[in-house]
């Protein structure tokens, strides 16, 4: 499975104490000031922002959240995910299961049956054209996708008739409910054959501008760095959802989100930053959700970079970071520290992975053992490598800029200079061919967050295979034995013996620290009182919008 990604900019935090709970400042859909509507409430239409910009708005291109949240809405799926995050058919008539037949009893062959009389928002009828088509475009290397794991299993693909299509693999792949053509994370969605099959390659095309779907809303227009507006489509099989209008706001910075949902310019932001969080739900007239989230936020490191490549050298910058203190000043005290990756919430979350604790003295005595001596300056070195850190962050995040400051102050008490560079949501998240920060490894560390799926198949973040431009791992980690486990979760059906995989793969990551986690937020949302119905899940928020209104 892709996995979607947040920059700090918009990072959210988590209620202390973690696990599973939900939090409400009002019943959701219930009017603050009782019968009486707010009066700057449009009726139906949602006005929203996730305080960050778009860099296009195909999800096959970009694992940002705020494309990924409106191809919920738009796009063509296989599969989505309910309320509790447990995944339903969408455009397949059911779940394909070894007991319902629809995976053999080896896992070599996957049949999907798809619904008939569906059209895309353009009129054009949708069939298993469309999928197979698709399945073959994501084996297309001429396709920048960010990913091919688990499509790179599929040996053959057959269509035996209009709605039915067969993948046929080399091994087993277990994920492939939530990593083919599925919301459940950054993952791709089925494209229209009829307006694509022209083309030799997907990566400029006129249509990931304003891409055609089958969701209930359609794209109307992108204005860029303003908004994105989508409205609901008539031709939806489903029928037509409550909601008339749905506009992405394009403001990257917290501060004007904050100021625009004052002014009543928003009816919902997500996700709300911990140092934001008090302050925008005490706006009247609004309402608010806190529930565990599945992402966390990390400091990664390019592990194949001289200064950063000794794990003993990120062992050390490990004890230096005072976790409890970032959450304190950075989240305002709205959040967890632990060690692992996987959320308290999460069925693979290992609780016996203890957190490390903050020690200057502990990190000096490492990196002394290491042979990294001080310099006049005060900088430590190793024959000719200093440790210089260049530090890749977004713009428009004070917080972000706060926890730096506070990094360094930390890191220059063990001999660790770091020189920061800003880069905006596009251009970090850009692709490996474009030369995006993240995926193309121009930095030695950067702070973002990852949010993973229902299920932990995070071997597309830190398994070997999928170093970019193959995955997402941007620490370019390679441990074999995480990845071996990676790749062991693959062939089992049940979740114990997918946790028992993560849990090697937790322990070799806190053993090597090619990525820090500095904290475990909850999904925080801050919404105008007067919507309706709204109940998101922690892996595709825009999943459930059929009977949302406002």
């Amino acid at each position: 499975m892709r996995v979607a990604a947040l920059c700090l900019c918009a990072v959210v935090a988590a209620c202390s104490g973690g696990g599973g709970g939900t939090s409400k400042n009002s019943v959701p859909g219930s009017n603050a000031g009782g019968s009486q509507r707010n009066a700057w409430t449009q009726p139906h239409v949602l006005r929203y922002a996730t305080a960050a910009d778009v860099n296009g708005l195909n999800p096959w291109f970009t694992q940002q959240i705020s494309t990924l949240m409106m191809a919920q809405l738009t796009m063509a799926w296989l599969v989505k995910f309910d309320r509790h995050n447990m995944p339903y058919p969408e455009l397949a008539t059911e779940i394909p299961t070894q007991q319902n037949g629809g995976v053999s009893k080896d896992g070599l062959t996957i049949t999907y049956h798809l619904r008939k009389g569906v059209k895309w928002s353009d009129g054009a009828p949708f069939s298993a054209d469309d999928v197979a088509w698709s399945f073959k475009q994501m084996l297309n290397t001429s396709n920048n996708v960010t990913s091919r794991s688990g499509f790179d299993r599929i040996t053959k693909i057959g269509e035996p008739d209009k709605y039915t299509v067969v993948l046929h693999l080399s091994k087993p792949y277990s994920p492939f409910v939530e990593t083919f053509f599925a919301t459940g994370g950054a993952n791709p969605c089925i494209l229209p054959k009829h307006l694509l099959a022209q083309y030799a390659s997907l990566n400029n095309v006129p249509y990931n501008s304003l891409p055609v779907g089958i969701g209930p809303f359609k794209f109307k227009e992108w204005q860029r760095a303003t908004k994105v507006v989508m409205v609901a489509n008539p031709l939806y099989w489903r029928g037509a959802p409550k909601l008339q209008q749905i506009d992405f706001m394009i403001i990257p910075d917290r501060n004007t989100v904050l100021t625009s949902l004052q002014a009543h310019d928003l009816d919902l932001w997500f996700p709300v930053p911990g140092s934001y969080y008090a302050r925008a739900k005490a706006i009247p007239g609004f309402s608010s959700l806190s529930q565990a989230s599945f992402g966390f936020n990390h400091l990664d490191f390019n592990t194949q970079h001289a200064v950063v490549s000794d794990p003993a050298v990120r062992l050390a910058l490990e004890y230096a970071l005072d976790r409890p203190t970032i959450l304190q000043k950075v989240y305002h005290g709205v959040g967890d520290v632990q060690e692992e990756v996987a959320s308290p919430a999460a069925p693979y979350f290992d609780p016996s992975i203890k957190t490390l604790p903050f020690d200057i003295a502990k990190a000096n005595q490492i990196l002394d053992r290491a042979g990294w001596t001080r310099g006049p300056d005060g900088i430590r070195q190793k024959g000719t490598q200093k440790l210089v850190l260049n530090f890749a962050t977004s713009v428009g995040s004070a917080d972000a800029d706060t926890m730096i400051e506070l990094i360094r102050q930390w890191w220059q008490q063990i001999g660790v200079r770091i020189d920061v560079h800003h880069y905006t949501a596009p251009v970090l998240f850009d692709s490996y061919q474009a030369g995006g920060i993240v995926y193309a490894g121009k930095f030695d560390a950067i702070i973002f967050e990852w949010f993973l799926d229902p299920i932990g198949d995070m071997s597309n973040l830190y398994a070997c295979d999928q170093i970019p431009p193959a995955g997402q791992n941007d620490a370019r980690w390679c441990n074999q034995a995480a990845t071996n486990a990676f790749h062991d979760l693959y062939a089992r059906y049940d979740q114990a013996g997918r946790s028992a995989d993560d849990a090697i793969a937790m322990r070799e990551m806190a053993k090597d620290v090619p990525v820090i986690v500095t904290s475990h937020p909850h999904d925080n949302y801050v919404y105008n009182s007067d919507l309706k119905n709204f109940e998101p899940n922690q892996t595709s928020q825009f999943d459930n919008m059929m009977n949302v209104d406002i």
